[in-house]
């Protein structure tokens, strides 16, 4: 393994998690908080938030996340490809969560999105009840996922570190 991997393996590894858990915090936000704050409102009122809001989050950081996450963590299994290990193990799993949250992003969450921005304010009640119920279970999976990201990448970090000093 050269030297360079092991000087990068453990800082990549963190950047993996954190951004991981930065994107679970964003989804269990909404999950907790916005959506069930919206859901008290209503139709045109909850439209018009989710339509800001959907505008609004498209923004350099939260990009930086979303991308950051599986991006970080493909580069912390690359690093880790020489040493093998539980480590690395539990690296490509959190990968593999961190992409699904960005697949189940693009294939739903987005399109979602998108139809309400189409929808305008014409008929907000139509808009809503197409939007609501798809957009917030699959948040709560988008959660799920970015949190199991983020509990595999800190597990990793942590078998890595105990693998160091067995060795050492």
């Amino acid at each position: 393994m050269s030297a360079f991997a092991d000087l990068v393996r453990g800082p990549t590894l963190v950047l993996a998690a954190i951004t991981s858990g930065l994107q679970a915090g964003v989804y269990y936000g909404f999950a907790v908080g916005v959506m069930p704050g919206l859901a008290l409102g209503d139709a045109r009122t909850f439209t018009a938030a989710m339509q800001q809001i959907n505008v609004a989050i498209v923004n350099p950081w939260f990009l930086l996340t979303f991308l950051g996450a599986p991006a970080l963590a493909a580069a912390a299994a690359a690093v880790q490809l020489g040493r093998g290990g539980a480590g690395l193990v539990w690296t490509v799993v959190g990968l593999g969560f961190a992409l699904a949250t960005v697949v189940i992003t693009a294939a739903i969450n987005v399109p979602l999105n998108d139809a309400l921005a189409a929808a305008g304010d014409a008929d907000p009640a139509r808009a809503r009840t197409a939007f609501e119920s798809t957009w917030v279970a699959w948040n709560g999976v988008r959660a799920v996922t970015s949190t199991a990201a983020l509990g595999c990448l800190a597990w990793a970090a942590r078998v890595g570190v105990a693998c160091r000093f067995k060795s050492a």
